[in-house]
């Protein structure tokens, strides 16, 4: 199946892609309902956050760009220093547009 790359065909792939992520966002939420949340459940969702995180940065940390290396480190020293996201995301995020605007080379 193919879709164009046309205005319609843009606009037809966001609703696919939204209704996909509603029905997996809701579907487990659906599916979690009819689950007995013990101790071990509990601590299973909690570091399920921290796992997939560290699975989409990791790579990027070893096969990124200068930008995306500036990101991380600023990112994680940010965080461990005020222990709050918002800024530490903020940090990175102008972190990573300082580096990718001055042109520093890749690692």
């Amino acid at each position: 199946m193919t879709i164009e790359t046309t205005t319609g065909g843009i606009l037809l792939l966001i609703a696919i892609m939204t209704l996909v992520t509603l029905a997996t966002r809701f579907g487990g939420v659906f599916i979690m309902s009819f689950v007995k949340i013990n101790p071990r459940i509990e601590s299973f969702i909690n570091t399920m956050a921290s796992s997939v995180l560290i699975a989409i940065i990791v790579p990027l940390a070893f096969s990124g760009d200068a930008g995306a290396v500036a990101a991380l480190v600023v990112t994680a020293v940010i965080m461990l220093a005020l222990r709050k996201p918002l800024p530490a995301i903020a940090a990175g995020i102008a972190a990573a547009g300082a580096v990718r605007y001055l042109g520093v080379a890749s690692f």
